[in-house]
């Protein structure tokens, strides 16, 4: 582990304690992992805390877990990751936290701690379904609002449940069935089961 990342991850030891779930470094990058219970106010600590100072809330997204490493995962399905940045210590964190309520998932907002959260909490909860305690404006905000589901969820037809148009004779936006056949739109030769596979007899030829 790298000194900078070394000075880091002692900081958040001291400053955090047993708020720490996990404290995992991948590919140079530090990720936290918290309880729920716990998030809002690791939140705030990690933004205020002198050894810490992540002025900056970069990113935040959902993810759904429940086809993760093809079905093994045996953990909670719904997680909310945010990506911070210290303008003060020039580094960053990457925080996890799981709900704990597969089919309510609800974690608390951090608009209070970071006020851009705001519009990527309302991204995770359209996309998601995941509720954020204490938003002030929880509603969607890149599809219609009469859409029916979460288009990111795992198990979210690909193809929709209803399409909308504009009905001239009405006048109005309506709703109804989808009337797109479904199709494979995954390019042929990345379907095939045995692709890159040599014919029988044949020998590769190093270039």
């Amino acid at each position: 582990m790298s000194t900078k990342l070394d000075t880091l991850k002692g900081a958040l030891e001291r400053a955090l304690g047993d708020k720490i779930v996990r404290l995992d470094e991948l590919l140079g990058e530090l990720t936290l992992v918290v309880k729920p219970t716990d998030y809002l106010e690791v939140c705030r600590t990690l933004r205020d805390h002198a050894d810490l100072r992540f002025e900056q809330m970069i990113d935040l997204c959902g993810v759904d877990y429940s086809t993760y490493g093809d079905g093994a995962w045996e953990g909670p399905r719904f997680a909310v990751v945010v990506h911070l940045l210290s303008i003060s210590h020039n580094w960053r964190l990457r925080v996890r936290v799981f709900a704990p309520d597969d089919d309510f998932p609800v974690v608390d907002s951090i608009t209070s701690v970071w006020p851009v959260a705001n519009w990527f909490e309302r991204e995770a909860f359209d996309l998601f379904g995941i509720i954020f305690t204490g938003h002030d404006d929880l509603r969607r905000i890149l599809t219609d609002y009469g859409f029916v589901g979460h288009p990111f969820r795992k198990d979210f037809p690909i193809s929709g449940t209803v399409e909308m148009r504009y009905d001239s004779e009405q006048k109005r936006v309506i709703y109804q069935p989808v009337t797109i056949e479904p199709r494979e739109i995954i390019p042929r030769i990345i379907r095939e089961d045995n692709y890159g596979d040599l014919p029988a007899g044949a020998q590769r030829v190093n270039q």
